[in-house]
């Protein structure tokens, strides 16, 4: 009983992680340029590759952590423990204000610029 108790609160915490993810890479991207300054959405600066390799390399890595987590959807391995889609709400404040359009877009192209380590002087 002990080990199963562990597995499921390993499986609580990991999809935690994992919606935590999804939001982060939708903060980036609403903070890139690409949506940002060239108004794209930020469905096509992942989709269009012309716009996709201009993408920070924040958003990158956070979308490949994010995909990487998501193919254990199908990794049989974890068949029995799933994935549910819960979060720690740790992104969830900002998620909300970037999806209602509530910020200030240079004070947001500020922050991409400070985390992402490609720009840095």
């Amino acid at each position: 009983m002990q080990n199963e108790s562990l597995t499921f609160i390993e499986t609580i915490q990991a999809t935690e992680w994992e919606e935590d993810q999804r939001k982060a890479v939708a903060i980036c991207l609403q903070r890139s340029p690409c949506v940002l300054i060239e108004r794209n959405s930020p469905k096509e600066c992942v989709e269009n590759p012309e716009l996709a390799k201009d993408l920070p390399e924040l958003c990158k890595s956070l979308m490949k952590s994010f995909w990487d987590c998501k193919k254990g959807w199908f990794d049989m391995s974890k068949r029995f423990r799933g994935n549910a889609p819960l979060s720690s709400g740790k992104y969830d404040e900002q998620y909300d204000k970037l999806s209602s359009g509530d910020f200030d877009p240079m004070e947001e192209f500020k922050k991409l610029q400070q985390l992402d380590s490609s720009r840095k002087e």
